[in-house]
């Protein structure tokens, strides 16, 4: 009997604001096979093409899926969602990723609201500098899901 593939590593955006970011991200995820997720509204008028400037042709590889919010697209959800914000605790070095794992980036300008943030199961932090408010969202989550896909692989 063959056992159950588990559901591949995901990358999920958290309302993003700059289409470039995006467009960034869509094209990070279509090079490394992981799924993304955006969860609306955004802070653009979400389409191809707001995108396709940074995406460039990489979006027809992407395995994009859009939630019209954060309850369409926390509601079925049953896998762990890690969240990267500057409001964590644990660094994301020193956490175990598990292959099914969905990690979450959150808006540019605001990061993630306290809900959004507490019904994540856990909250990495990526160490900086003491003085530095935070890295660009997708350098972030370029950085965490290499890792994740280190452990993974």
């Amino acid at each position: 009997m063959k056992s159950k593939k588990p559901m591949p590593l995901r990358l999920a955006l958290f309302q993003p604001d700059i289409a470039l970011n995006v467009g960034t991200m869509i094209r990070l995820c279509a090079c490394m096979g992981v799924p993304i997720d955006i969860i609306e509204p955004c802070g653009f008028p979400f389409s191809i093409a707001a995108i396709k400037r940074s995406g460039m042709d990489y979006i027809d590889s992407a395995q994009i899926t859009r939630h019209r919010d954060w309850q369409a697209f926390n509601l079925d959800r049953v896998h762990r969602l890690i969240l990267i914000e500057t409001t964590g605790t644990t660094p994301y070095t020193d956490f175990q990723f598990h292959p099914d794992d969905i990690l979450m980036v959150g808006r540019e300008s605001a990061g993630t609201p306290v809900h959004v943030e507490t019904a994540c199961d856990h909250v990495l932090k990526i160490p900086m500098q003491p003085h530095m408010r935070s890295l660009n969202v997708a350098i972030s989550a370029a950085m965490v899901l290499g890792e994740a896909l280190r452990q993974v692989s």
